[in-house]
């Protein structure tokens, strides 16, 4: 008999060896850092170059999910939006976005998936070999403060 997963799931991706597509992946060690004793058994976080169609299994018995990722169109240091299936361009992909990854799930277990939401963290320098831009690592604080709350059951998307 397997075990239940945690009803929390948090998913950060990007490249470390690229700058501030770096954050998502760097949000969840501090997240791991942070986290009190008495709540890590409720929260899984998972690291990954990219998100794909293996993911959808991931979702499966959880309460929530939060994705973490850097995004170079943000004009504000942070951005959470609450997300739906949808399929996109994505789903012709080696990537796929949250949204194509819910409608995954969506597909393989013909229910809904569990709510989800995008947190986005500004980034603006990607070079080969970069470290993550000031800009980048002020989002990032911002970002595990929020992420904190939302796996307090605090924060809500806009």
């Amino acid at each position: 008999m397997s075990a239940m997963p945690a009803p929390l799931l948090v998913i950060g991706w990007g490249n470390l060896a690229r700058g501030d597509d770096a954050l998502g992946p760097l949000c969840l060690e501090r997240l791991a850092a942070a986290l009190p004793p008495d709540r890590r058994a409720a929260v899984e976080l998972l690291v990954e170059h990219q998100l794909a169609p293996e993911h959808a299994l991931d979702l499966a018995g959880r309460a929530r999910v939060l994705f973490v990722d850097c995004d170079a169109a943000l004009a504000q240091p942070i951005a959470a939006r609450a997300l739906q299936p949808q399929r996109d361009a994505s789903a012709f992909s080696h990537a796929l976005s949250p949204a194509a990854l819910l409608q995954v799930y969506q597909q393989l277990h013909g229910a809904a998936p569990p709510p989800a939401t995008l947190l986005a963290l500004r980034g603006e320098r990607f070079g080969l070999g970069e470290p993550p831009s000031a800009a980048g690592l002020a989002a990032l604080d911002a970002g595990v403060a929020w992420a904190l709350a939302w796996l307090a059951g605090g924060a809500a998307a806009a």
